[in-house]
C-alpha cells in the first residue's frame, strides 16, 4: 500500500545529485518491493525518474538542468523515485533536451538501461546512437 508520509528532504553527499522529481516510472519489481516478497526495502520506493536538478555539489549540472536517472539500489539501499526530492549518485543521471512530456520521458530510463544490457543486444558502436537504439534477435532464428 503507498501512503503519504513527509520526509525531511534529503541533501546529496558528494558524488551525488539531488532532483526534483517530475514523474516517476511504475515497474513490476517495485510491486515486488511493496509486498514485501523482497524483504528489506528503502522507505521510499522508486528506480527510475524524470526531472530537474536541484543542486549538483559537483557543478557538473547546473540547477534547472532536466534530466533521466535510474536511483540505484534497486529500492533496496536508498530512497527512490516516489518522492518530490530524491538524491542519486551522479553517474545514474542523464542531462536531456526532448520534446517528451515528463511522464512520456519517466518510462525510458528503466526500459533503455535493460535493452541496452541484454544478451541479446549486439554491443553498440561507437558510431551507434545513444539516443536510440534497438536490440532483436536475428533475422535467421525463431521467434
Amino acid at each position: 500500500m503507498l501512503t503519504v508520509t513527509e520526509l525531511p528532504d534529503p541533501v546529496p553527499a558528494e558524488g551525488e545529485i539531488l532532483i526534483r522529481v517530475l514523474a516517476f516510472g511504475l515497474n513490476h519489481a517495485e510491486s515486488y518491493m511493496r509486498s514485501g516478497a523482497w524483504g528489506q526495502v528503502a522507505q521510499v520506493t522508486g528506480i527510475e525518474c524524470a526531472g530537474i536538478v536541484q543542486a549538483d555539489p559537483s557543478g557538473r549540472l547546473p540547477a534547472g538542468t532536466a534530466v533521466v536517472a535510474m536511483l540505484g539500489g534497486m529500492g533496496r539501499t536508498r530512497n527512490g523515485s516516489y518522492a518530490e526530492l530524491v538524491t542519486v549518485p551522479a553517474s545514474n543521471v542523464v542531462p536531456v533536451r526532448t520534446s517528451l512530456s515528463w511522464t512520456d520521458l519517466a518510462a525510458l530510463p528503466e526500459v533503455y538501461a535493460i535493452s541496452t544490457r541484454s544478451p541479446i543486444c549486439p554491443p553498440a558502436s561507437s558510431s551507434a546512437s545513444t539516443a536510440a537504439r534497438s536490440c532483436s534477435a536475428p533475422a535467421s532464428s525463431p521467434r
